[in-house]
């Protein structure tokens, strides 16, 4: 989505120690280098040189300090109790783990408001990278710099239950309904490109617009990430995840300014933890329940 486009949702109990994922090579002190190989005889090599906590600082946007931007507010499963600092949810663990692979303490890293349809906008940032549901596009892609995957997204159908499209949804029937969503997400390219419905889907400002027009009946359904939309199910009483739509390829990257540097550093991390399997646990552990959804049949 994310779209948040894409994102008001509150904590529920089965998230309520929800952590995320994200990294570097280990680092043990700020000095460390991150996603390194130690060279033969004990050196460090160049490119783990250039990963080091020292050696990152002049591409920072405050010295000695990890910026990290996300919107307001924030939602499970990505974040708990809509506090990003807590270490809760999966995209806030994704920013501390990275943090400590690059060599940052937890009180290093310093938390900044940015809305989602600002993050992607061109120019300068107050911040070293935005987590926030944020699917990578190659539109995107001309004006700001995505990291490598942290987690791969497909796309869902929310709807209230008594909706004909809860049993009337193949790719001919979503063409007739009514859909809504965010301005800005890729969901809502989603509905555009993929559903095509013959009437204009209605855009709204925020995620929370969106479920009021669900509930009200504005709309008959909506489409956002599948984690995002179980939990909205939560918050929408009667409402219910119709299914999930086959894979796309979509995944949510880490921004950056344009031509951040920081990136490459970011994505040693990222895929370290790849490989040894944190992200896969830690998928397992916090998105499991709300993955588990039928895939819409072409």
């Amino acid at each position: 989505m994310r779209q948040k486009t894409v994102a008001a949702m509150a904590a529920i109990a089965v998230l309520a120690a929800s952590a995320g994922l994200a990294g570097c090579a280990s680092v043990s002190s700020s000095s460390s280098s991150v996603g390194a190989t130690p060279a033969a005889g004990g050196g460090s090599s160049a490119a783990a040189a250039s990963c080091s906590n020292s050696a990152i600082q002049g591409q920072l946007f405050a010295k000695g300090q990890l910026t990290v931007a996300t919107d307001k507010p924030v939602y499970p499963p990505w974040f708990v109790n809509n506090k990003p600092a807590n270490g809760q949810g999966y995209e806030s663990a994704v920013a501390y783990a990275v943090a400590a692979r690059l060599g940052f303490s937890r009180s290093q890293v310093t938390w900044a408001y940015e809305p989602f349809n600002s993050s992607y906008a061109p120019g300068p940032k107050k911040f070293d990278f935005d987590v926030n549901e944020i699917s990578y596009s190659a539109q995107r892609a001309q004006v700001v710099t995505f990291s490598d995957s942290y987690y791969d997204v497909q796309q869902a159908l929310v709807a209230l239950k008594n909706s004909p499209i809860v049993t009337k949804h193949s790719p001919a029937d979503l063409k007739t309904y009514v859909f809504g969503d965010q301005v800005g997400t890729t969901s809502l390219q989603f509905i555009n490109s993929q559903i095509q419905p013959t009437q204009t889907p209605k855009v709204f400002e925020t995620l929370n617009d969106v479920k009021q027009a669900l509930q009200t009946k504005q709309i008959a359904a909506l489409v956002t990430d599948t984690p995002t939309a179980e939990f909205i199910t939560t918050e929408i009483p009667g409402s219910t995840v119709v299914a999930q739509f086959p894979s796309t390829g979509e995944h949510y990257g880490l921004l950056f300014a344009k031509g951040n540097k920081l990136v490459t550093c970011v994505n040693k991390a990222l895929a370290t933890l790849k490989g040894n399997g944190t992200l896969a646990k830690l998928t397992a552990q916090y998105l499991k329940d709300f993955t588990s959804v039928p895939t819409i049949q072409p």
